[in-house]
């Protein structure tokens, strides 16, 4: 019999990304009798995870590395913990903790894993060779991990559910559709848009891959029109990513007067209440947060049409979608939403909808609990 509480351990690469989009599934999981471990690098969020009762323990990981001999000692590291902390379920969150820890869980012989897909990352966003060498050589490793016994598989949109399952990835029956992170409904709400000079914003970090110098290339556009509007970018770089744009870029964009880059702000309800217009550029997404947060606030939605940004955002109904990489599109639909107030409003209650009805943080945590419970319940599980 088990004479103890069930305990989830998450690896997560950055303590921030645990707190802005994995606590309410902690929450929950805590207060349904889980102990709750995150290992995580630690930075400014320590003391918080703390405080909601959770355990951080310090992740040793050169998050921006290749090498592999870097890979095999954050492979032994995170194994070591698996062996000390001895959890009945690991939850691993993006595709390259999908493939560290689950290296580290079958060593360790974890018994229960959570492979949580994020989205596919930049490799399967471009088809340059070095990209298409590296999908290959990244598919080859994680199709066992996602096969072997006692691994269930998390991913948030259609398109890259499609492409798991053509590849022999997303194991039938061990594979679910759960849409993003969720939103908190009664943080985000609808307030009237803001007076004067309109802005359209971008929140999230500042990557080549979120396509953001086409977002500049579409406010010079813009500019040669002759519209009035504010573009603005909201978030920290990424030194770490490969796709982090330099700080002189983007400050050479805000002197040229394209777009003004507020760097990290950490009122993110009161950015979209502030805001006229939502806009993602991007080349792919899981399921974008920011989208998300913007949607429950009542904002109308730009995104462009690639996997993840089409999950959420129905053209026509509660956004527009345009073509990836094509500044001119995008400034388009920047003027068609500026030009229309009626288009905006109805754009935006839709949004707001959808966001309560099917995205709310409740709605995503009790799916991904459904999936713990339902490895804890599969045979062979673990009794202390």
């Amino acid at each position: 019999m088990r004479n103890r509480r069930p305990k989830v351990l998450f690896l997560v690469s950055e303590d921030w990304y645990f707190w802005s989009h994995r606590l309410p599934v902690a929450r929950i999981a805590r207060d349904q009798g889980w102990e709750v471990v995150v290992l995580t690098r630690l930075a400014d969020h320590e003391a918080r995870i703390h405080g909601e009762g959770f355990r951080p323990v310090p992740l040793v990981l050169r998050r921006g590395s290749r090498h592999p001999a870097d890979a095999i000692r954050t492979i032994r590291h995170i194994a070591s913990v698996y062996r000390q902390e001895r959890p009945d379920l690991v939850h691993h969150v993006n595709l390259k903790m999908c493939l560290l820890g689950g290296a580290s869980a079958r060593i360790a012989g974890v018994p229960r894993v959570v492979n949580g897909l994020t989205g596919m990352g930049f490799l399967f966003a471009g088809d340059s060779l070095s990209n298409r060498v590296l999908r290959s050589a990244v598919l080859v490793l994680f199709r066992p991990l996602s096969r072997r016994n006692g691994a269930h598989l998390i991913v948030q949109n259609r398109d890259d559910l499609a492409f798991l399952e053509a590849r022999g990835v997303a194991v039938p029956g061990r594979t679910h559709l759960i849409r993003g992170s969720g939103v908190d409904i009664d943080r985000f709400r609808p307030t009237p848009e803001p007076e004067g000079t309109p802005i359209v914003t971008y929140v999230g970090r500042m990557l080549a891959d979120k396509g953001l110098n086409e977002l500049a290339a579409a406010a010079r556009l813009l500019r040669t029109r002759n519209r009035t509007c504010r573009v603005v970018l909201v978030g920290p770089t990424d030194p770490e990513n490969p796709q982090s744009l330099a700080p002189a870029t983007l400050q050479g964009w805000h002197s040229e007067g394209i777009v003004e880059w507020w760097g990290k702000q950490e009122d993110i309800p009161a950015i979209w209440s502030g805001s006229t217009v939502a806009v993602l550029p991007s080349y792919r997404e899981g399921l974008p947060k920011a989208l998300l947060e913007a949607g429950a606030a009542g904002r109308p939605l730009i995104a462009t049409d690639v996997p993840g940004c089409r999950e959420l955002v129905r053209d026509g109904v509660d956004g527009i979608l345009v073509p990836p990489r094509d500044p001119e599109a995008l400034a388009d639909a920047i003027e068609t939403l500026l030009d229309s107030a009626e288009l905006r409003a109805r754009f935006g209650a839709s949004a707001r909808q959808r966001a309560v009805t099917e995205f709310s943080e409740e709605v995503i945590a009790a799916q991904t609990l459904d999936v713990y419970r339902t490895l804890l319940n599969d045979q062979g599980r673990r009794d202390t």
